[in-house]
């Protein structure tokens, strides 16, 4: 500071406090990105752009650049300590990469901690499928969630749900982990990215002519698997087409997951017979980029997602995001997403499923006006809110 005088005082340079760094566990990012990949990139791009905390990723094998999506132009500092499973470089290689010191805070987007965490802790918990669904995971992922589970809850200071419907299926199987402080528990939502967007007429139209279906078509994206009941689509498809061989085109965007057999060899059946009643006009994209899938949200007449679980159910909300109306399950998070701008069934009935579509098919004034309501309601889904509050736990993590 400079004295009164202003003369021969010397001058002490202000140093702005060093900002808490919080280490983050990128392991999503490292196979091809799927929701839970989509869910940390987005919130750690919206996290740094803040400029709250430094981050520091971590994983288990050095994540590809394009699945990066900017982190390191957005300040991320990435290692990765080598190991040959996930779980393992969690529960030995983490912990003690984290007992360096110079983290201040750890937080992991996949659902589980170390069980020896030398740092304080935040975990954000995308659903309970591992416990309610086993038959929808892979004996490798049950294992590397499963038995760490409890004592994840119990040890983080905030544990973070990105659904109401996933932070009540907490509260009743780990109620233990709450009782002495029940606000530890947080609901933060997703955000959605402002490339989906609804279409011009114009571009709608070169979408539906490069896709080969100039009239339009109906759409699911997401990986095809049970859990999704993708099968549930395929029959209410295939029902309308029965009924009425004028029923658009059906396309499948996402690639084959856990205990998809049976659903590839249906689907192939279908190809194969190749007639508008049985399988024509069926498209299988397979696994789609984002600038594509943004594109094909936009080209669609309808939007059909009638999955039997979801933690949030991204897919519904960038449908809505992009202006096309949504039939959807009643089920777990996806009325809290969708609210009443979306059409909701029961999933396990394609009868049901088939008549939602109908409806919009036959009748484009309510339609429109779903796709007019779920485009305001996703408005209220963005990636700087959920950063802003996801930064505010950290805080108080810290606290």
């Amino acid at each position: 500071m400079r004295g009164e005088s202003g003369k021969g005082d010397a001058i002490i340079p202000v140093v702005p406090e060093p900002r808490p760094t919080v280490a983050v566990d990128l392991r999503a990012l490292v196979p091809e990105a799927t929701g839970i990949g989509v869910y940390t990139r987005e919130m750690l791009l919206h996290l740094a752009a803040l400029g709250g905390f430094d981050y520091l990723g971590l994983a288990h094998r050095e994540p590809h650049s394009d699945r990066l999506g900017g982190l390191r132009e957005a300040g991320l500092s990435i290692e990765h300590q080598p190991a040959p499973l996930g779980v393992l470089w969690q529960q030995l290689r983490l912990p003690r990469r984290l007992a360096r010191g110079d983290a201040d805070l750890f937080w992991s987007p996949l659902q589980t901690l170390p069980v020896r965490c030398p740092v304080p802790s935040v975990v954000t918990v995308h659903d309970l499928t591992v416990l309610l669904m086993p038959d929808a995971h892979r004996a490798k992922v049950r294992f590397s969630q499963v038995p760490f589970l409890a004592r994840s809850l119990a040890r983080a200071r905030r544990v973070v749900a990105v659904s109401a419907a996933t932070a009540d299926d907490l509260r009743f199987h780990f109620p233990q982990a709450f009782q002495a402080d029940p606000g530890k528990l947080r609901v933060i939502h997703h955000g959605v990215s402002p490339a989906f967007r609804p279409a011009e007429a114009v571009e709608r139209r070169a979408i539906r002519e490069e896709l080969g279906a100039p009239e339009g078509y109906l759409l699911y994206a997401g990986t095809l698997e049970p859990r999704k009941n993708v099968e549930g689509v395929l029959d209410a498809w295939l029902a309308l087409r029965a009924d009425d061989p004028g029923t658009p085109p059906l396309v499948l965007a996402g690639g084959y997951g856990w205990h998809s057999r049976s659903l590839l060899r249906k689907i192939e059946r279908m190809r194969a017979r190749g007639t508008r009643e049985e399988g024509g006009d069926l498209m299988v994209l397979g696994r789609v980029d984002d600038d594509r899938l943004a594109r094909l949200y936009r080209g669609a007449t309808v939007f059909v997602y009638p999955s039997f679980y979801e933690g949030f159910g991204m897919p519904v909300l960038e449908a809505m995001a992009s202006g096309t109306p949504v039939v959807t399950s009643d089920r777990s998070s996806l009325p809290e997403v969708a609210g009443d701008a979306a059409l909701t069934v029961r999933p396990e009935d394609p009868t049901v499923i088939a008549g939602a579509i109908r409806h919009l098919l036959a009748n484009p004034n309510q339609a429109a006006d779903l796709a007019g309501r779920g485009l305001e309601r996703s408005r209220a889904f963005r990636w700087e809110r959920s950063a802003a509050q996801m930064e505010e736990v950290f805080r108080e993590a810290l606290g």
